[in-house]
């Protein structure tokens, strides 16, 4: 009798629920994820699927964009992966072909815009946070010299850097941001001489679009600010560190299982925001002042509920044209396509 009653409850738990399966899940980094940066936070993620209970996950660092991205995409898919998150722009690609050959997994690319019947792509409204760092950086900088030390020249980056160039001048009209590129999304090295050449110019707040603290810890080292990027760095530049814009993607990461799960899920294009708590900003340093906490915190307020989108004209171009007119806000995919810089910006986009 027990074992025939046991029977009908397994039995009951198969048929009934989409999630009697146990789903493997795969993650492919870009960087290290001891990167404290972008790879640390995804990994956060990834940690928070574990807990769900009826998910195992895994994942492969410091995987090169490209080739090696392909290879290690296709060894998960052939081990069986239901899911697998490609967690980096140029992995773009490589998903792509991979999620033809294995019609069965199901495929997520993080920023970029290529979809297919079982893949999706997906990120953030970083250009949110962004904004906010930059009111943050506007008024705390005394020569009106904003550095930002940025990885590559493509849309995501570019939005970051004109969002945090609005935000400073909504405070700060006087701000300016000058660009200097790395072409890497992960070498400390680097960083830290592409934020010391900045520094050289005489900015005294310095900014990145970068993985590691190596920018935050220049700027302590020179005795200025610094805001940080993908999570709370502040205990590796203390002196320095103003706030950060930060992921926290965990809850994208489990509402995409959720559905999988159930069999709601659809390959889409899914780009979260401020008010779905993908993003945000750290907590403040104690050297920023209340009265601009608080304004920042009222920007904050307003933009999760819809009031403040960033990108509403008038807006100039490095050159002083008109690109967005008065009472007109940019569409999502003139945002995702962003490729010129908004007056105020120095820099080239090369």
């Amino acid at each position: 009798m027990r074992k025939t009653m046991a029977m009908a409850v397994v039995l009951l738990v198969w048929c009934g629920s989409a999630w009697a399966k146990e789903l493997q899940v795969g993650f492919v980094y870009v960087s290290p994820v001891g990167d404290a940066g972008y790879s640390y936070a995804h990994d956060q993620g990834r940690l928070a699927l574990e807990a769900m209970g009826g998910v195992r996950t895994s994942f492969v660092e410091s995987v090169a964009e490209g080739q090696d991205a392909e290879r290690v995409i296709t060894t998960m898919a052939r081990k069986g992966y239901d899911v697998i998150f490609a967690t980096s722009f140029g992995y773009m690609d490589p998903t792509l072909k991979v999620a033809k050959q294995f019609p069965n997994v199901k495929f997520l690319h993080c920023s970029g815009y290529k979809t297919a019947p079982n893949m999706a792509n997906y990120f953030g409204r970083m250009y949110q946070a962004r904004y906010l760092t930059g009111m943050v950086a506007g008024a705390m900088t005394k020569g009106n010299l904003l550095g930002y030390v940025a990885a590559f020249p493509i849309p995501e980056v570019i939005r970051g850097i004109n969002a945090f160039a609005l935000g400073a001048q909504a405070v700060n009209p006087k701000a300016e941001v000058r660009v200097v590129w790395t072409k890497t999304w992960y070498d400390p090295a680097r960083e830290k001489e592409a934020a010391k050449s900045l520094l050289d110019a005489g900015c005294d707040v310095i900014a990145q679009h970068q993985d590691s603290p190596a920018t935050q810890e220049a700027a302590q080292e020179r005795g200025v600010y610094s805001i940080g990027y993908n999570s709370d760095m502040a205990k590796f530049a203390p002196k320095a560190h103003l706030t950060a814009a930060v992921w926290n993607w965990a809850p994208f990461y489990k509402e995409m299982i959720r559905q999988i799960q159930a069999g709601t899920w659809k390959a889409d294009a899914y780009w979260w925001g401020m008010d779905r708590g993908v993003v945000d900003i750290a907590p403040f340093g104690p050297m920023v002042p209340e009265g601009v906490r608080a304004q920042v915190l009222a920007a904050k307020e307003a933009i999760v509920k819809g009031e403040n989108n960033i990108f509403t004209g008038p807006i100039k171009d490095q050159k002083g044209v008109e690109r967005v007119a008065a009472g007109v806000t940019m569409t999502d995919a003139e945002l995702l396509a962003f490729n010129w810089f908004v007056q105020g910006v120095v820099g080239t986009l090369e």
